[in-house]
């Protein structure tokens, strides 16, 4: 599992070992519940399955691509009123 430092002043981080200490907690643990949450605010999926039913729902509402006529040319909803 990747590792990164983030640095924090001083009142931030007693506040945070306060509120660790009072859910028994570890930073640890804070910081994964705190990054899953700014990840669903921005819609982003923490993990490979949800990732994938992302994908799947958004390839099936893209539209479709028109179909051709034998004519040629291109069948859209505007021409399709005309037959």
């Amino acid at each position: 599992m990747p590792g990164k430092r983030v640095q924090f002043d001083d009142e931030t981080w007693h506040a945070l070992d306060l509120l660790a200490k009072d859910r028994m907690q570890d930073f640890q643990e804070l910081a994964d519940e705190a990054f899953a949450d700014l990840l669903k605010k921005h819609g982003r999926p923490t993990d490979l399955k949800t990732a994938l039913r992302q994908s799947v729902e958004e390839s099936g509402k893209q539209a479709p691509t028109p179909s051709v006529r034998r004519d040629g040319s291109r069948r859209t909803a505007d021409n399709d009123n005309d037959q």
